[in-house]
């Protein structure tokens, strides 16, 4: 999207100033009114926390964060009512290492319920629009990331990825979105919905501020054991002209996603890069096995919410059978319910070897399948969602096929391997966004390519966004 970026970086400037963290927060709400991006704005209480060291790479840098990631005395609430009014006790390794950084956590954004859902419909709290048109969703689950980056009240956001909601509403929205490789960031305070498949990740207005954040918050971690290094340079290098995979069969797509899809292409082309056709033959599996796995982890890691450590406790309960299930049956919504039942059935006595053990199968021949294309390609390129930002309450965009339609996301997932959603167009006043995948540990190369495509320029903000004279 090469549309130059009007003045709008009116967080420039920000200090430890009370009075001035106070009239930021007074324009965060005061645009966020009619968005919904935030359910809770301290930029004080982040400024705090923050180690301002003026030399640091980020100081002074605000950003949001995800509402299922942790941060000290922040809300901790993953969109649910079961964890309303619950504080965090301590931060996230990735906030952490901002905060060393001098970056300063302002707010904590909305979500799906515990990153379940691609809209952010399924939040307990709020309604979160698109900044780009009221009517349409911003994408999810961290949908509300999305929005407060492309509605220019912050920077970048912290984000969750576990099967696509980093780069599907950063598409929608018109913002970078990227899912690390797995391992690369620590998943250490970010609440756990599917442990095996779901990343820190980031949403950023500008390639560059991607890649500054990316550096601090990536790297080993001794509280998070799936945490590890990056190997070493020689493995990921690779410099253009790049030789990128495309599908060769592609369908079911938007009129103006199938635009902006062949458009890139030929942009590619112009560049001297090599487009070579690739076929995904497990494609059609990756949904079902990815739900499976998802679902299956879910019912475990959301077994502890049960009304007695933390959270929400039905006090009306006769016994604590009843306590147990009153507590989840008006603590969670609909979509968290679905899929830990279906999490519960696939492992049952008699199903697992049929559904789940039969999905990590298909899981490891998807792994290998993407390893063998990286071995004739140096990234794929593909859609994230087969359309644009989808209206509120669309006939054709139902629950289930809001499900379907992860079918060009969910394979990073599976696979383990980075990908990053970028800004590829802008077709009936709305965002259009592609992703390109990557080798394990090889974001950078995702970051040059990015760089490129866009020709190293800040994203467009969404029309609304708040002109640059409202200035800290």
């Amino acid at each position: 999207m090469n549309t130059p970026i009007r003045d709008t970086q009116f967080w420039r400037g920000l200090t430890a100033n009370p009075e001035q963290l106070q009239h930021y927060k007074k324009l965060i709400e005061k645009h966020d009114s009619s968005i919904g991006a935030f359910l809770e704005t301290a930029p004080g209480l982040g400024a705090e926390l923050a180690q301002r060291n003026s030399g640091s790479l980020l100081s002074g840098i605000p950003f949001g964060v995800k509402d299922n990631i942790a941060v000290e005395n922040f809300q901790l609430s993953c969109g649910s009512k079961i964890l309303e009014s619950f504080i965090s006790p301590y931060s996230a390794t990735a906030v952490k290492r901002l905060l060393a950084a001098g970056a300063i956590p302002v707010g904590k954004v909305n979500m799906d319920e515990f990153g379940m859902g691609s809209s952010t419909e399924n939040s307990a709290y709020k309604r979160t629009v698109n900044p780009w048109d009221h009517t349409r969703v911003p994408g999810g689950s961290s949908g509300g990331s999305a929005a407060a980056v492309a509605a220019g009240l912050v920077p970048f956001a912290l984000g969750s990825d576990t099967g696509g909601s980093v780069r599907q509403p950063a598409a929608f929205c018109g913002t970078y979105g990227l899912k690390p490789t797995y391992g690369a960031v620590s998943r250490f305070g970010l609440v756990a919905y599917a442990s095996s498949l779901e990343c820190v990740g980031i949403l950023a207005d500008s390639v560059d501020m991607m890649r500054k954040v990316f550096g601090v918050i990536a790297g080993r971690d001794p509280m998070d054991q799936t945490s590890s290094g990056s190997p070493p340079a020689s493995s990921k290098a690779s410099t253009p002209p790049y030789t990128i995979g495309v599908l060769s069969r592609i369908e079911g797509l938007d009129p103006a996603v199938a635009e902006t899809y062949n458009e890139t292409i030929e942009q590619m082309k112009s560049m001297g890069w090599k487009i070579r056709e690739i076929s995904l033959d497990t494609r059609k599996y990756v949904v079902p096995a990815y739900y499976t796995i998802a679902a299956a982890e879910a019912s475990a890691n959301l077994a502890r919410y049960a009304g007695i450590r933390y959270g929400m406790r039905e006090k009306e309960a006769a016994d604590h059978e009843s306590m147990v299930r009153l507590t989840r049956e008006n603590g969670f919504g609909d979509e968290v319910k679905l899929r830990i039942l279906l999490g519960i059935y696939v492992l049952r006595s008699g199903f697992q070897d049929q559904y789940y053990v039969r999905a990590q199968k298909i899981r490891t021949l998807i792994r290998n399948e993407i390893n063998k294309i990286f071995t004739q390609a140096d990234m794929i390129l593909m859609p994230v969602f087969p359309t644009q930002a989808f209206r509120f309450g669309s006939e054709e965009m139902t629950p289930f096929q809001q499900k379907l339609a992860d079918k060009y996301t969910v394979t990073a997932n599976l696979a383990g391997i980075p990908a990053l959603s970028f800004p590829a167009g802008q077709k009936n006043n709305l965002p259009s966004g592609l992703q390109l995948m990557a080798p394990d540990f090889c974001e950078n190369r995702l970051f040059a390519a990015a760089d490129l495509l866009s020709g190293s320029e800040r994203i467009q903000l969404a029309p609304d966004a708040f002109s640059g004279e409202e200035r800290i």
